[in-house]
Order: structure tokens, then sequence, then C-alpha cells
């Protein structure tokens, strides 16, 4: 397969991504080297590690969508709009869509079992949350409309939904019916916003 040059767009990081995920759920995130992606993908190892600069990222590669949905959810939400029924909207739809951030889609279990067999993967994704709460308490701390604590909220935030992640990756491991997992992640989020605008009156 000819190799792809070092400057590859959106497409080679798509096909890096598709490639290496494949590998990492078939063989073990461990045991797969970014040379063996590079090679499967037909790229060098330079064009790898220029669209993922961490390996941990080729399987954890949803961060930047993840960030964008936040900055979305506070800076394009309707004038009026409470921060939180945005973040609430942003999440439900999240979940209407079976999106992967939402963790509920059957095909999620093998990505779940993969990361938590792996302690770099599981650091990683601990890194990740942290500068995705960053990110919202700086576009909470820039909003006019808002006047709450940023980081407090942002905090809150990002540990109930991952506390609710986390429970979905238990129960789809563990092989309960994904509607079942669906139906509970549902009554979850609505039970972190209650706790959520109890917590920032």
């Amino acid at each position: 397969m000819p190799r792809t040059d070092a400057r590859g767009g959106p497409q080679t990081r798509a096909r890096i991504s598709q490639i290496a995920t494949r590998l990492f759920l078939d063989q073990g995130f461990d045991a797969v080297t970014v040379a063996a992606v590079a090679r499967e993908a037909g790229v060098s190892t330079v064009t790898v590690f220029k669209h993922f600069p961490r390996k941990e990222d080729l399987l954890l590669d949803r961060a930047d969508d993840a960030m964008q949905m936040l900055r979305s959810a506070v800076r394009d939400r309707p004038a009026g709009t409470d921060v939180l029924d945005s973040l609430e909207a942003m999440v439900l739809r999240l979940a209407e869509d079976q999106h992967g951030l939402s963790g509920t889609a059957a095909e999620s279990a093998p990505f779940f079992r993969t990361v938590a067999g792996s302690n770099p993967l599981i650091a990683r994704a601990r890194e990740l949350a942290a500068d995705l709460q960053h990110v919202l308490a700086d576009e909470l701390d820039r909003d006019p409309g808002f006047d709450g604590d940023s980081a407090l909220l942002a905090a809150f935030f990002m540990s109930g939904y991952t506390t609710v992640l986390t429970d979905n990756a238990r129960r789809l491991i563990a092989g309960e019916d994904p509607a079942e997992t669906a139906l509970h992640h549902r009554q979850r989020l609505a039970q972190l916003f209650r706790a959520l605008r109890n917590a920032m009156r």
C-alpha cells in the first residue's frame, strides 16, 4: 500500500483512528505499537504522531469533539437560556443519537473493556476529563450571561457526567441490555442536573 504524505488531512486522521481502534479492540491496547498502526494504515509513524501526539489519543479521539460541544453549549445557546439547561439539552441529544460520548451504544462495550484493561488509557481519560473541565470553566468565565462560580460548576458537571459514563461502562461490560443501560443513563442524567441546579442556587 502506498504511504500517505505526512500532511494528510482529516480523512487520513479518520482512517488512522479507525484502524488503530480495530487493532486495539482485537489485540489489546498494550499489545499494539504505533509502528503497527502506521504499517496497517499505510503511513509513516511521523504521520501518526502528527495527528495523534500520544498513542492513547488514537483510541480516545473524541476530546476535540467534546470540547467543541461544550463551547457551543455555552456560546451558542439562545438568549436567556440558562447554561445548565443548555448543557442538559446537549447531553440529552447525545443520548438520543446514541453518540459515542453518551456511552450507551451496544458497540461501546469492547471500547470500555479495552480502556478498563489499560492503565495508560485510564490515566489519559482522566487527563482529558480535566482538560474538558478547564475548557468549560474558561467558557463560563467569558460568558456575560453567566454570573455563577465557573470553576465550581465545571467541576461538578464533569465529575457528574464522568460518573454516569463510568456506570454505563460497568453495565455494558457486565453484559447488560444496552436498552436498559440507555434508560438508566437518562435517569442518572436527570438526577445529575437536579443536583447541579440545587448546588448552584
